[in-house]
């Protein structure tokens, strides 16, 4: 075949481009779907846009394979700027939707931003082999190891990133250190919209394993995030500064929070993950940056959580920034041997400061949550005396205690008055003796 202007493609040679075509319409369109906890059905949306899908797969879609420029799955190579060329090629396509591919193998790689924006779309990552990150800080200066960046209508699919972070987390002093620089991102969104994660396992990142930040429309299907329990920093998935993402139908065993939702986010939904070892389920923390944003609409249903830390969680810090987190819910969750069950703590970090947290929280609802609770204090709600906690719902909880300690088993309620429905155990959540402002 006669050489294109494009670089090195191959034959359009599967459904598989057409199918990634849809998953971005579907994305496009997620308006239509975006009620809060509504889950994008791609076999719903193939359905219903079947002339479309005839008509996308009449056309001839690109595929760009790295090792034809010059990556190479050996031991010594980096393939940073391989892969960047490739993805400029694929990127830079115009005659509709275009694919990347990284054949089996491992690809050593140091930082690698996949930049748009791009003329094709959807422009999809397609991973078979693994990519395995170099152990040297100094080679990741914008604290990302794979970055896509600034990209409209995106798909990563499938592959493995070992971030090598056992090689990094003796030199993570954030316990020591309050002003301490986080170790390297796995895999980070910055300015994407319309992007799907589908089918990645990250292993060992050397800090959170991915990050979605100042994006929108993005879904999560299938991560799988394995890091050891004691590894420091490695939240399974940072969402920050983001509107409409849904995770679904994913595993994340790490050393950190399993899931950060973090200031400026809003219409979040999480369904059917399993989270455990890690430190649980958290909103926040907040209030520690003053461009902080508001949380609004969090949806976390039919998810479990073994051994963890924490259980479902909003942590903000005593101080004077102002921002509100609201509208969340938090259902059908089973719990295993889990400590603090459920947790409001708006002195997160300074237990010991004078200053109340200036986050007002409202309109948050626990409900249906059963299973193990290995703390004697399964609901604790510590809430700002200087704004207190609002539309506090507690409806059903089962929580049996299976702890060691012979200690009364109970909740602590401070600054806040919630409201009981259905089964509670423990009974009485908030007569533990702290104060109910």
């Amino acid at each position: 075949m006669a050489a294109t202007p494009w670089g090195s493609f191959k034959p359009w040679r599967s459904s598989s481009i057409v199918f990634s075509a849809l998953a971005l319409l579907m994305l496009s369109h997620v308006s239509e779907v975006a009620a809060r906890g509504a889950q994008y059905s791609l076999n719903n949306y193939l359905n219903k846009h079947v002339l479309t899908g005839r008509k996308l797969m009449a056309e001839a879609a690109p595929v760009v394979d790295v090792t034809d420029y010059g990556a190479k799955a050996d031991p010594l190579t980096d393939n940073a700027q391989a892969f960047m060329k490739a993805w400029k090629a694929a990127c830079n396509y115009a005659g509709g939707p275009s694919k990347m591919v990284i054949p089996s193998g491992t690809y050593i790689t140091s930082q690698t931003v996949f930049q748009g924006p791009c003329k094709a779309k959807p422009v999809k990552i397609e991973v078979h082999g693994t990519l395995q990150a170099v152990s040297d800080p100094s080679l990741y200066p914008d604290g990302d190891w794979i970055s896509v960046e600034d990209v409209e209508d995106v798909i990563f699919k499938g592959g493995i990133l070992d971030g090598q972070g056992q090689k990094m987390w003796p030199y993570n002093d954030c316990k020591k250190n309050p002003k301490c620089v986080h170790l390297t991102v796995s895999l980070h969104f910055s300015k994407v919209k319309n992007g799907l994660v589908d089918g990645v396992t990250s292993v060992n990142s050397m800090g959170f394993h991915t990050s979605f930040t100042f994006s929108s429309n993005i879904t999560v299907v299938k991560l799988n995030i394995l890091a050891p329990q004691n590894s420091p920093n490695t939240d399974g998935i940072h969402i920050s500064t983001t509107a409409t993402i849904s995770i679904s139908d994913s595993v994340i065993k790490t050393g950190d929070d399993c899931l950060g939702i973090i200031q400026g986010t809003s219409n979040v939904s999480i369904t059917n993950v399993r989270c455990g070892p890690g430190h649980g389920i958290s909103i926040g923390s907040l209030g520690k940056y003053s461009d902080e944003k508001d949380v609004v609409g969090v949806h976390v249903k039919n998810c479990t959580l073994t051994g963890t830390t924490n259980g479902v969680r909003i942590k903000s810090f005593p101080s004077d920034i102002s921002i509100k987190a609201s509208d969340i819910i938090f259902e059908d969750i089973s719990m295993d041997n889990v400590s603090n069950p459920i947790i409001i703590d708006q002195k997160y970090g300074l237990r010991r400061s004078s200053k109340d947290s200036s986050v007002k929280i409202s309109d948050v609802h626990f409900k249906n949550i059963r299973g193990t609770s290995a703390s004697a204090t399964a609901v604790s709600l510590t809430c700002s005396k200087k704004f207190p906690c609002k539309g506090i719902q507690i409806e059903d909880v089962n929580l049996s205690y299976v702890g060691t300690r012979d200690v009364p088993y109970g909740g602590s309620c401070i600054n806040v008055q919630p409201t009981f429905a259905g089964k509670q155990n423990p009974p009485n959540a908030c007569a533990a003796g702290s104060p109910q402002d």
